[in-house]
């Protein structure tokens, strides 16, 4: 049954993350608490389905303020398949070398600030110019992708570098390079992609050490709380609070 082998290239990839990145994942953290106690930024980037660990971490119940989306529209929003942001300007646009260059104008950085990838191939140019320009602030680059299935992999980018290249730190997301992993019957392409996953699984274990080594600093975490719990009268409070404490340090106050 293929519902069932994809289930378990899923836990394969899952075990893999346990089993081989816990070490780069608690270095991964230890920055991005730094940036959250200074009061900073963990910026966090990616194009096409590698904004949807972005989308999970801030706003979303359990996160907690800290964790700034970059999302660049035409690089994510393509859900029109066809016509306007469509799939076609997505693949090009994503491989069009000083668009991120661009996009990093319209943000406000700072060298306590973190700099937080998703990348399944790490090949192409809008994050290796986003990488590269955050080096240039004097941040660091985290990045997380399929590091070792990639390795070789020639760049689009005329640095002739990946975005593995670049980072200070790689949390491989032990996703196979070709993403799906089922095989089907009569087709030459495969189904059942599983990098949405990995990254989601690495993001949670990652953003859940954050906490951890914040809390154990003593530093108060500003949480988004679920506001579909009965009896839970404070909840709204508490979101509030979070928002607020939000808006206050994107002004920079």
């Amino acid at each position: 049954m293929l519902a069932i082998e994809w289930l378990n290239n899923a836990r394969e990839v899952m075990n893999k993350i346990e089993e081989t990145q816990l070490d780069n994942i608690k270095k991964a953290a230890e920055v991005m608490a730094d940036s959250i106690e200074a009061g900073r930024w963990v910026h966090t980037f990616g194009c096409g389905h590698a904004t949807l660990p972005i989308e999970e971490m801030y706003p979303r119940i359990g996160g907690f303020v800290g964790f700034h989306p970059i999302v660049e529209l035409p690089l994510t929003f393509f859900t029109n398949i066809t016509g306007q942001m469509g799939v076609h300007q997505f693949v090009f646009l994503e491989r069009v070398e000083g668009y991120g260059i661009e996009i990093m104008k319209g943000h406000n950085f700072d060298p306590r600030d973190t700099m937080w990838l998703f990348s399944h191939s790490g090949i192409n140019n809008v994050n290796i110019d986003v990488a590269l320009e955050a080096k240039k602030k004097n941040m660091k680059v985290i990045v997380f992708g399929s590091a070792a299935e990639a390795k070789g992999k020639k760049t689009r980018h005329s640095s002739g570098k990946t975005i593995f290249d670049i980072a200070d730190i790689v949390v491989d997301s032990c996703a196979p390079l070709q993403d799906a992993s089922v095989k089907l019957k009569n087709h030459q392409d495969n189904i059942g992609p599983v990098s949405t996953m990995a990254f989601v699984t690495a993001v949670w274990m990652t953003v859940c050490t954050v906490a951890e080594i914040l809390a154990d600093r003593g530093v108060k975490l500003h949480i988004h709380p679920s506001h579909n719990v009965p009896g839970d009268t404070t909840a709204r409070e508490r979101l509030t609070e979070a928002l607020d404490t939000y808006k206050e340090r994107i002004a920079g106050v």
